[in-house]
Protein backbone atom coordinates (compact mmCIF):
# COMPACT_ATOMS: atom_id res chain seq x y z
CA UNK A 1 0.00 0.00 0.00
CA UNK A 2 1.38 3.44 -1.37
CA UNK A 3 0.85 6.19 1.37
CA UNK A 4 1.55 10.06 0.64
CA UNK A 5 2.41 13.14 2.37
CA UNK A 6 2.76 16.71 1.49
CA UNK A 7 4.02 19.75 2.81
CA UNK A 8 3.71 23.62 1.95
CA UNK A 9 7.19 25.23 1.38
CA UNK A 10 7.29 29.05 3.65
CA UNK A 11 7.79 32.51 3.29
CA UNK A 12 8.91 34.47 6.19
CA UNK A 13 7.23 38.00 5.43
CA UNK A 14 8.63 39.82 8.74
CA UNK A 15 10.53 38.78 12.01
CA UNK A 16 13.32 37.86 10.38
CA UNK A 17 16.11 36.47 12.99
CA UNK A 18 14.47 38.20 15.30
CA UNK A 19 11.81 35.09 15.18
CA UNK A 20 14.80 32.51 16.67
CA UNK A 21 14.68 34.88 20.24
CA UNK A 22 10.82 35.25 20.65
CA UNK A 23 9.85 38.05 18.48
CA UNK A 24 6.36 37.65 16.76
CA UNK A 25 6.78 36.67 12.61
CA UNK A 26 4.52 37.02 9.99
CA UNK A 27 4.71 33.32 7.57
CA UNK A 28 2.66 32.49 4.68
CA UNK A 29 2.35 28.77 3.18
CA UNK A 30 3.71 28.99 -0.84
CA UNK A 31 1.55 27.36 -3.53
CA UNK A 32 4.40 25.28 -3.82
CA UNK A 33 6.29 22.24 -1.66
CA UNK A 34 7.37 19.03 -1.68
CA UNK A 35 5.32 15.52 -1.52
CA UNK A 36 6.52 12.14 -0.01
CA UNK A 37 5.55 9.12 -0.96
CA UNK A 38 6.27 5.62 0.37
CA UNK A 39 5.76 2.24 -0.87
CA UNK A 40 5.99 -1.30 1.24
CA UNK A 41 8.63 -3.18 -0.43
CA UNK A 42 9.96 -7.05 -0.02
CA UNK A 43 13.43 -5.46 -0.69
CA UNK A 44 15.01 -5.33 2.96
CA UNK A 45 15.91 -1.88 3.22
CA UNK A 46 15.30 1.77 2.12
CA UNK A 47 15.73 2.60 -1.82
CA UNK A 48 15.34 6.43 -1.44
CA UNK A 49 14.82 9.50 -4.76
CA UNK A 50 14.95 12.51 -4.68
CA UNK A 51 13.16 14.40 -7.89
CA UNK A 52 13.42 17.71 -8.76
CA UNK A 53 10.74 20.17 -10.64
CA UNK A 54 12.07 19.30 -13.97
CA UNK A 55 11.65 15.30 -12.95
CA UNK A 56 15.33 14.68 -12.82
CA UNK A 57 16.67 12.56 -10.13
CA UNK A 58 18.82 15.25 -7.42
CA UNK A 59 19.84 12.68 -5.25
CA UNK A 60 19.13 8.64 -5.15
CA UNK A 61 20.49 6.10 -2.13
CA UNK A 62 20.01 3.42 -0.58
CA UNK A 63 20.22 2.17 2.76
CA UNK A 64 19.78 -0.69 5.68
CA UNK A 65 17.84 0.09 8.45
CA UNK A 66 20.54 -0.55 10.49
CA UNK A 67 22.35 2.47 8.64
CA UNK A 68 19.46 4.70 10.14
CA UNK A 69 20.13 3.21 14.04
CA UNK A 70 23.74 3.03 13.57
CA UNK A 71 24.25 6.27 12.66
CA UNK A 72 26.73 8.74 14.58
CA UNK A 73 26.88 12.57 13.87
CA UNK A 74 30.30 13.49 13.62
CA UNK A 75 29.93 15.96 11.27
CA UNK A 76 28.43 18.58 13.05
CA UNK A 77 26.19 21.45 10.82
CA UNK A 78 28.34 20.16 7.65
CA UNK A 79 26.62 16.68 6.63
CA UNK A 80 26.54 15.95 3.18
CA UNK A 81 22.96 14.66 2.03
CA UNK A 82 23.28 11.09 3.37
CA UNK A 83 24.25 11.90 6.31
CA UNK A 84 21.36 14.80 6.61
CA UNK A 85 18.68 12.60 5.80
CA UNK A 86 20.20 9.02 7.98
CA UNK A 87 20.24 11.76 11.09
CA UNK A 88 16.82 12.55 10.08
CA UNK A 89 15.23 9.12 10.28
CA UNK A 90 17.43 8.17 13.24
CA UNK A 91 15.90 11.13 15.42
CA UNK A 92 12.10 9.93 14.15
CA UNK A 93 12.92 6.51 14.90
CA UNK A 94 13.67 8.05 18.63
CA UNK A 95 10.99 9.75 19.00
CA UNK A 96 8.85 6.43 17.54
CA UNK A 97 10.69 3.65 17.91
CA UNK A 98 7.98 1.37 15.94
CA UNK A 99 8.71 3.84 13.19
CA UNK A 100 10.27 1.30 10.33
CA UNK A 101 8.82 -1.63 11.89
CA UNK A 102 5.89 -2.11 9.64
CA UNK A 103 7.29 -3.36 6.47
CA UNK A 104 10.59 -5.10 5.47
CA UNK A 105 11.57 -2.50 2.74
CA UNK A 106 10.70 0.49 1.43
CA UNK A 107 10.86 2.80 -1.81
CA UNK A 108 10.54 6.61 -0.83
CA UNK A 109 9.96 9.15 -3.45
CA UNK A 110 10.35 12.88 -2.79
CA UNK A 111 9.15 15.15 -5.17
CA UNK A 112 9.69 19.23 -5.27
CA UNK A 113 7.51 21.17 -7.41
CA UNK A 114 9.94 24.51 -7.29
CA UNK A 115 13.40 24.83 -7.72
CA UNK A 116 15.09 23.56 -4.49
CA UNK A 117 17.53 26.65 -5.39
CA UNK A 118 14.87 29.27 -4.25
CA UNK A 119 14.95 28.78 -0.36
CA UNK A 120 11.11 27.72 0.09
CA UNK A 121 11.68 24.81 2.13
CA UNK A 122 13.38 21.97 0.64
CA UNK A 123 14.55 20.89 4.24
CA UNK A 124 11.65 22.01 6.17
CA UNK A 125 8.84 20.13 3.98
CA UNK A 126 11.10 17.07 3.87
CA UNK A 127 11.16 16.83 7.58
CA UNK A 128 7.31 17.85 7.92
CA UNK A 129 6.56 14.88 5.67
CA UNK A 130 8.81 12.94 7.30
CA UNK A 131 7.07 13.48 10.88
CA UNK A 132 3.63 12.69 9.10
CA UNK A 133 5.32 9.07 8.10
CA UNK A 134 6.62 8.51 11.61
CA UNK A 135 3.72 10.29 12.87
CA UNK A 136 5.85 11.90 15.21
CA UNK A 137 6.02 15.58 16.31
CA UNK A 138 7.51 17.35 13.52
CA UNK A 139 8.47 20.61 15.80
CA UNK A 140 10.41 18.37 17.92
CA UNK A 141 12.23 16.25 15.23
CA UNK A 142 13.18 19.73 13.27
CA UNK A 143 14.75 20.62 16.97
CA UNK A 144 16.48 17.14 17.44
CA UNK A 145 18.22 17.20 13.88
CA UNK A 146 17.83 20.09 11.76
CA UNK A 147 17.52 23.05 14.07
CA UNK A 148 15.64 26.77 13.81
CA UNK A 149 12.46 28.66 14.75
CA UNK A 150 9.80 26.04 13.72
CA UNK A 151 8.09 28.89 11.48
CA UNK A 152 9.11 26.88 8.55
CA UNK A 153 7.26 23.33 10.05
CA UNK A 154 4.13 25.97 11.44
CA UNK A 155 3.66 26.73 7.49
CA UNK A 156 4.37 23.76 6.05
CA UNK A 157 1.27 22.67 8.01
CA UNK A 158 -1.13 25.66 7.11
CA UNK A 159 -3.19 26.17 4.12
CA UNK A 160 -3.10 29.81 5.31
CA UNK A 161 -0.93 32.74 6.91
CA UNK A 162 0.44 32.82 10.43
CA UNK A 163 1.67 34.93 13.18
CA UNK A 164 4.55 32.53 14.69
CA UNK A 165 6.59 32.87 17.66
CA UNK A 166 8.18 30.93 20.72
CA UNK A 167 6.92 31.00 24.01
CA UNK A 168 8.96 29.38 26.62
CA UNK A 169 10.62 27.01 23.66
CA UNK A 170 7.19 26.15 22.56
CA UNK A 171 5.39 27.11 19.14
CA UNK A 172 2.65 29.54 19.46
CA UNK A 173 0.80 29.33 16.13
CA UNK A 174 -2.23 32.01 15.38
CA UNK A 175 -3.68 31.20 12.51
CA UNK A 176 -4.98 34.67 10.53
CA UNK A 177 -6.31 36.14 7.36
CA UNK A 178 -4.49 38.68 5.67
CA UNK A 179 -6.63 41.60 4.49
CA UNK A 180 -4.40 43.67 2.30
CA UNK A 181 -6.72 45.27 -1.04
CA UNK A 182 -3.22 45.76 -2.90
CA UNK A 183 -2.04 42.46 -3.37
CA UNK A 184 -1.56 42.93 -6.83
CA UNK A 185 1.26 45.76 -6.48
CA UNK A 186 3.17 43.30 -4.79
CA UNK A 187 5.58 40.37 -6.13
CA UNK A 188 8.27 38.08 -5.52
CA UNK A 189 12.09 38.19 -6.93
CA UNK A 190 14.61 35.34 -6.86
CA UNK A 191 17.59 36.85 -6.77
CA UNK A 192 19.61 33.71 -8.43
CA UNK A 193 21.37 32.55 -5.38
CA UNK A 194 20.42 30.35 -2.58
CA UNK A 195 21.53 31.79 0.86
CA UNK A 196 22.98 29.83 3.31
CA UNK A 197 20.00 30.49 6.45
CA UNK A 198 23.02 28.56 8.84
CA UNK A 199 25.22 31.44 8.13
CA UNK A 200 22.28 34.18 7.93
CA UNK A 201 21.47 32.57 11.69
CA UNK A 202 25.16 32.71 12.95
CA UNK A 203 25.52 36.12 12.18
CA UNK A 204 22.60 36.99 13.81
CA UNK A 205 23.73 35.41 17.26
CA UNK A 206 26.86 37.56 17.43
CA UNK A 207 24.68 40.41 17.08
CA UNK A 208 23.58 41.83 20.62
CA UNK A 209 19.48 41.95 21.29
CA UNK A 210 17.43 42.32 23.78
CA UNK A 211 14.16 42.90 24.89
CA UNK A 212 13.30 45.86 23.41
CA UNK A 213 14.40 44.14 19.48
CA UNK A 214 12.04 41.94 19.96
CA UNK A 215 8.93 44.51 21.12
CA UNK A 216 10.16 46.81 18.09
CA UNK A 217 9.86 43.70 15.45
CA UNK A 218 6.32 42.35 16.58
CA UNK A 219 5.11 45.64 16.50
CA UNK A 220 6.33 46.02 12.83
CA UNK A 221 5.17 42.61 12.38
CA UNK A 222 1.56 44.22 13.68
CA UNK A 223 1.83 47.18 11.88
CA UNK A 224 2.11 45.23 8.51
CA UNK A 225 -0.82 43.27 9.21
CA UNK A 226 -3.22 45.32 10.40
CA UNK A 227 -2.35 47.87 7.41
CA UNK A 228 -5.22 49.05 4.92
CA UNK A 229 -3.41 51.11 2.49
CA UNK A 230 0.06 50.60 0.62
CA UNK A 231 1.36 53.66 1.37
CA UNK A 232 1.51 52.56 5.24
CA UNK A 233 2.48 49.10 3.85
CA UNK A 234 5.58 50.16 2.01
CA UNK A 235 6.19 52.39 5.53
CA UNK A 236 6.59 49.51 7.41
CA UNK A 237 8.69 47.26 5.33
CA UNK A 238 11.06 50.32 5.25
CA UNK A 239 11.56 50.56 9.37
CA UNK A 240 11.68 46.63 9.17
CA UNK A 241 14.71 46.51 6.76
CA UNK A 242 16.35 49.22 8.60
CA UNK A 243 15.84 47.81 11.86
CA UNK A 244 16.95 44.40 11.03
CA UNK A 245 19.94 46.05 8.90
CA UNK A 246 20.91 47.73 12.20
CA UNK A 247 21.29 44.49 14.04
CA UNK A 248 22.97 42.67 11.28
CA UNK A 249 25.70 45.86 10.36
CA UNK A 250 25.13 44.84 7.05
CA UNK A 251 23.55 47.15 4.10
CA UNK A 252 19.61 46.79 2.82
CA UNK A 253 19.68 45.05 -0.33
CA UNK A 254 17.96 47.50 -1.82
CA UNK A 255 21.44 49.73 -1.44
CA UNK A 256 23.23 47.04 -2.05
CA UNK A 257 21.71 45.57 -5.36
CA UNK A 258 18.43 48.19 -6.28
CA UNK A 259 19.08 51.96 -4.69
CA UNK A 260 17.66 53.17 -8.36
CA UNK A 261 14.09 51.12 -7.45
CA UNK A 262 11.28 53.52 -6.52
CA UNK A 263 9.00 51.52 -4.64
CA UNK A 264 9.82 49.83 -1.10
CA UNK A 265 11.86 46.27 -1.42
CA UNK A 266 11.97 43.48 1.88
CA UNK A 267 14.43 40.97 1.97
CA UNK A 268 12.87 36.97 2.95
CA UNK A 269 14.29 34.77 4.81
CA UNK A 270 17.92 35.15 5.19
CA UNK A 271 19.79 38.42 4.06
CA UNK A 272 21.53 38.17 0.63
CA UNK A 273 19.67 35.62 -1.31
CA UNK A 274 16.72 33.53 -2.09
CA UNK A 275 13.49 36.28 -2.50
CA UNK A 276 12.85 39.17 -2.16
CA UNK A 277 9.04 41.06 -1.53
CA UNK A 278 8.82 43.96 -4.18
CA UNK A 279 6.33 46.97 -4.56
CA UNK A 280 5.35 47.81 -8.23
CA UNK A 281 3.31 47.28 -10.86
CA UNK A 282 4.00 45.60 -14.11
CA UNK A 283 5.97 47.76 -15.75
CA UNK A 284 8.07 46.91 -12.17
CA UNK A 285 8.88 43.95 -12.58
CA UNK A 286 10.66 44.80 -15.60
CA UNK A 287 13.31 46.61 -13.82
CA UNK A 288 14.13 43.12 -12.13
CA UNK A 289 14.33 41.21 -15.51
CA UNK A 290 16.69 43.86 -17.30
CA UNK A 291 19.05 43.44 -14.45
CA UNK A 292 19.13 39.90 -15.26
CA UNK A 293 16.39 38.49 -12.34
CA UNK A 294 14.25 36.42 -14.33
CA UNK A 295 12.23 35.16 -11.65
CA UNK A 296 9.47 37.21 -10.72
CA UNK A 297 6.21 35.60 -9.37
CA UNK A 298 3.14 37.81 -8.19
CA UNK A 299 1.83 37.20 -5.19
CA UNK A 300 -1.09 35.40 -6.11
CA UNK A 301 1.11 33.09 -8.28
CA UNK A 302 3.60 32.28 -4.98
CA UNK A 303 1.33 32.27 -2.07
CA UNK A 304 -1.05 30.10 -0.95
Amino acid sequence: MKRKFYSNGKLLLSGEYLVLAGAEALAVPSRFGQSLEILASEKAGISWKSIAVDDSIWYEDTFTISDIVQFEDVSGENKNIRETLLNILKVAKQLNPSFLNDAKGYEVVSRLNFDRQWGLGTSSTLINNIAQWAEVDAFKLLDKSFGGSGYDIAAAQNDSPILYRIENGHPKIEKIKIHWNFTDKLFFVYLNRKQDSKEGINRFRLASVGVEHLQTISTITRAILDTKDLTSFEQSLQKHEEFISEILKIPTIKKQLFSDYPNSIKSLGAWGGDFILAVGDEADRDYFRKKGYSTVLSYSEMVK
